[in-house]
Order: C-alpha cells, then structure tokens, then sequence
C-alpha cells in the first residue's frame, strides 16, 4: 500500500479578494513539482467566492470538471447556451471534450458560495462537450457511501474515466469499508468536516490522503464527519 498524506495547511493558497481558494495540487500561481496529480486527478481546489462574484467565461478542453457546492448555490453558463443554478446537494460535471467555454458565479448577492472544483483527466479525448448535474438526498449518505460520479451508474452523473466519487456523513465511531472498482486504481480522500482514520492514518478537516496498491480501505470516524473519496486510475493514457 502507498500513501501520501496532504495536511490542510500544506495547501497552496490564493486570495483576490473576492476569492478564497485552497490548492491540494499546484494550481494557478502555486506550482509544487511533488504536487502535480494523484493519477488521474488532476485538481482539488477548496474554493469561497464573494457574494455575487465569481469566475468569468474562460474555455477548457479535455478535462472532466466536477463541481461540489458545501454552501451557497452556483450559476453556471456555458458555450452550449446552458444556463443552471447549482445548489447545495446538487453535484454538476462538465466534459470539457473537444471545447466549451463557462463561467461559475456566486448566485447569491448576500452570502459567499462554498465549494469543491475537482478536475479528472479524461478518458476518450475530443469527445462532444457535455453537461450534467443531479440532485442527492443527504439523508442517503449518513453512515452510507453514495455514489455520486461514476462511469456506470444511472443515479450518479456520468463521467468520462474510470473514475468513482463518493460522499459520505459519518457519525462518530462509525466504521465502514470501500472496496475499489478496479485493482489498478487509488483513492485520493478528501474530509470536509471532522476526523476520521482510513487504514490506519488519522485526518482532520480538510486534509487529503491518497491510497493506492490496496483493494479497500477501511473508515473509522473519531467525530461527526463528512467525508469525499475520489477513485481515479493511477495511469494517465
């Protein structure tokens, strides 16, 4: 089993004032040649923006976006003519594909938004760009693991790798287990909230831990918890 522990005051920061973000890989003006990926995740910014601010339209390409709002909702526009509000609860991904230009805003004028942007390497390049987001019931995920992003599964919203994402509210001293999809792959967990112990190594808010070499990991919460596991490939093709 291999391990890289990423405490959370290790991340890059940026503020613009309007905007408050957290890096566990390098990303814009923060570059760590040690912290590039974890396979095939490529970003995990923990991101606050202002109340009515936000990012303008900008193009990608080749990446599969995903974005998680923890508080405040996000007006997403892009290229295609999509016009959406994402809320708290909802989990939205972009295939970025071929080519598309968005923007993501703060939808509320009165209080910041909250929330996760995780980019994943692809695994078809240059397909038709494509949206999708969906709306999870959180009593679904307390003591649960629940799917949210999944190549193979209607519930989730569809993405373009062999890649899981998976959200779970942990009551304290609960334990649990996941099993991975594919032998091949790692898990990068991200926890939110709280303290937990995966496979023997204790995180607290907001610190990462990617695993690999290993078929399951096991999950024991110290307190209350809300904890991401992202399953990506550990090859890039």
């Amino acid at each position: 089993m291999n391990t890289i522990l990423h405490k959370a005051a290790t991340r890059g920061h940026n503020s613009f004032g309007w905007l408050n973000s957290y890096h566990s890989f390098s990303f814009g003006h923060y570059h760590d040649p040690a912290r590039m990926h974890f396979g095939a995740l490529r970003v995990l910014n923990d991101d606050t923006v202002a109340a009515g601010m936000g990012f303008g339209k900008h193009p990608h390409d080749n990446m599969e976006i995903v974005s998680i709002p923890l508080e405040g909702d996000l007006h997403h526009s892009d290229s295609t003519g999509r016009n959406e509000i994402i809320r708290q609860h909802d989990v939205q991904i972009m295939s970025a594909g071929s080519g598309i230009a968005h923007s993501e805003m703060n939808a509320n004028k009165n209080k910041e938004v909250k929330f996760l942007q995780i980019w994943v390497f692809p695994k078809t390049q240059n397909i038709e760009p494509r949206y999708e987001q969906k709306s999870f019931n959180p009593a679904d995920r307390i003591n649960q693991i629940l799917t949210v992003v999944a190549p193979d599964d209607d519930k989730a919203v569809w993405i373009n790798q062999d890649a899981w994402f998976s959200l779970a509210n942990l009551s304290k001293d609960f334990t649990t287990t996941y099993a991975l999809h594919k032998s091949e792959n790692g898990v990068y967990a991200f926890l939110i909230k709280g303290d937990v112990t995966i496979n023997g190594i204790e995180l607290n808010e907001r610190d990462g831990l990617g695993i690999d070499g290993t078929g399951e990991l096991a999950i024991q919460a110290s307190t209350d918890a809300e904890l991401l596991l992202i399953e990506v490939p550990m090859q890039i093709k």
